[in-house]
């Protein structure tokens, strides 16, 4: 019992996994908590079209401008409600990984290939919000923030458990340059943002 406990605070190896699988968590819990409040201004916006939602904040920040865009659809419903069917599955493996739960090689891989979809049209959302509508959604963009933990954190704790081999992806990984890699991005799309928006934002 202690030595495990001991491992599991301890062991650099599974130190890295079990941070790994938290950010998961994090990531998940934010996406879900995003896609839960967007899927309650979608019905808001069925009953009213016109309708102005809490997060209506300026002509640069609105929730309503994005969601009434025919991309906020793409599969003939609210892209949130894809949000509420999966990232519970995504809480329930990060919690599975943090309790130690060792799921079967071909379980994660088709998880990575799940969250890496997932992550592309992440992408694509926030492209079609930032370029085509020209408006940010606020909890779309905690939801892309969510799914960037999600496919870092996923990638990270596969190449340290072996699910994806490779020794230049995991000597990558062991020195923490995926961090550093995952900071870089938030940190352009906020200068991005700034940029582009500017005193819009205030």
């Amino acid at each position: 019992m202690f030595s495990k406990i001991r491992n599991w605070l301890f062991h650099e190896d599974l130190k890295k996994q079990n941070l790994a699988a938290f950010v998961m968590l994090v990531g998940s819990g934010l996406g879900l908590l995003a896609s839960f409040v967007l899927s309650i201004e979608s019905l808001e916006l069925a009953k009213n079209s016109h309708a102005v939602l809490s997060c209506d904040f300026s002509s640069a920040l609105s929730c309503s401008a994005v969601a009434n865009h025919w991309s906020a659809a793409i599969l003939g419903f609210p892209n949130s409600f894809i949000g509420v069917m999966t990232l519970p599955v995504m809480v329930t493996i990060a919690v599975a990984l943090l309790a130690g739960t060792k799921f079967p090689r071909w379980f994660m891989f088709a998880a990575q290939i799940g969250v890496s979809v997932g992550f592309i049209f992440a992408l694509w959302m926030f492209y079609m919000s930032f370029v085509e509508i020209g408006v940010l959604c606020p909890w779309c963009l905690t939801l892309d923030v969510g799914m960037l933990l999600i496919f870092g954190s996923m990638t990270r704790y596969n190449i340290l458990t072996g699910v994806i081999t490779g020794k230049k992806v995991k000597k990558f990984v062991q020195n923490d340059y995926d961090i550093v890699l995952l900071m870089i991005i938030i940190a352009l799309a906020v200068v991005m943002i700034l940029v582009k928006f500017g005193d819009q934002l205030l």
